[in-house]
């Protein structure tokens, strides 16, 4: 089986929200998915998917696939896709960094494999261990009753684990935990996510001023060593996003346990394939984690499903159905969601194909 077509499509995403507030300072109403459709000589055609939750987030950028499949198609037309670490090594090989750029040509190519052996996708990753991998919801930034107003919304669809998004106003952020963590019920959960908007001193102060709560702290500031100054300062479970980028950054977050959960997000560690022997080997070390991705539509979240199933349910904190974030669709069917939990499908490869009357032509050909 030979790779004879890459093309890529590009789609907006707008927020079902309005306005998705983030961080510090950081807000988007319209997130720009892109996705690769992969053609074989066998007829087979794979997809994948990378949407930045805005432009600059985590140094990716939506044209940034474009790019990059404009760059790879040289090296990875006649390939065999099912060839899935030969690809990787092509790509990595062929550009150096930009996993987020390379990540949907990977998800594009585990699909296939999936399809040729007539095998889901949690099937080649090791084995369905999470049968119903539970999501969480954001809250982005509001006010603290606008807050407290969303998360009984989402509790009322049948979410159980919440993110709040705090980082903006070091002090209304102690309002906005105040306001909402008090309001957990039993079996519930609550993080609250600065996305690296606080200084060490916002933090501490922060944490120093809601100490008596049960919540998670997730990515207080920009760098890891100073996630590890205000996580000396506190006693509350600390859970990285933003610096955890691949092995090395992995390696030394166990070598130091510097963090009780980790979030990994398909996009930002290079792609499916690295991002599960990321995940391998923190579990392997006993720090959880979380299956996500920066953003997406329906062909990310089938990816994260199948990520998300065959991750040991011990070690999974939760996942999250980021097609439900959209009015608008990159795939069909979309990944089954009930009861706060997402369910991978048992349809061969990913499950999910391209939504064209969605996508729109291509914005490029490759063949």
């Amino acid at each position: 089986m030979k790779i004879t077509r890459i093309s890529v499509y590009k789609t907006p995403l707008p927020y079902v929200g309005g306005t998705y507030g983030w961080g510090r300072g950081n807000a988007i109403s319209t997130a720009l998915a892109s996705v690769v459709v992969i053609d074989t000589d066998a007829g087979l055609q794979g997809c994948g998917e990378f949407t930045p939750c805005g432009e600059n987030y985590m140094v990716a950028h939506s044209e940034g696939v474009e790019a990059a499949a404009r760059l790879l198609v040289p090296a990875l037309i006649g390939e065999d896709p099912r060839q899935v670490a030969r690809i990787e090594q092509i790509m990595d090989a062929t550009i150096q960094g930009h996993g987020y750029a390379k990540a949907p040509i990977d998800a594009a190519c585990w699909d296939i494999l999936g399809q040729s052996l007539n095998a889901p996708l949690w099937l080649l990753l090791g084995g369905k261990l999470t049968d119903g991998a539970p999501m969480y919801r954001v809250a982005p930034h509001n006010s603290p009753e606008e807050t407290v107003t969303e998360m009984q919304a989402h509790r009322a669809a049948g979410y159980r684990q919440f993110q709040i998004k705090v980082g903006a106003d070091w002090a209304t952020d102690i309002e906005r935990i105040r306001a909402t963590v008090p309001l957990l019920q039993p079996g519930e959960k609550a993080i609250a996510d600065a996305n690296q908007g606080w200084h060490v001193d916002e933090a501490i102060r922060v944490t120093r001023a809601t100490r008596d709560l049960d919540y998670i702290l997730e990515q207080p500031c920009k760098t890891y060593e100073e996630c590890q100054q205000v996580r000396r300062r506190t006693d509350l479970p600390m859970k990285l996003d933003e610096c955890v980028t691949g092995i090395h950054a992995a390696q030394r977050i166990v070598a130091d346990r510097g963090a009780e959960i980790c979030c990994l997000k398909i996009s930002n560690l290079g792609g499916l394939s690295k991002a599960r022997r990321v995940r391998d080997y923190l579990i392997d070390n006993r720090i959880a984690v979380v299956a996500e991705d920066t953003w997406g539509g329906e062909i990310a979240t089938a990816t994260l499903s199948h990520f998300a199933a065959s991750t040991p349910e011990e070690w999974l904190i939760n996942t999250t159905d980021l097609h439900n974030y959209n009015t608008r669709s990159t795939g069909t069917p979309a990944p089954r969601t009930a009861n706060g939990r997402l369910f991978a499908s048992d349809t061969p490869g990913l499950g999910v194909t391209p939504d064209f009357e969605s996508l729109g032509d291509p914005v490029a050909i490759h063949e």
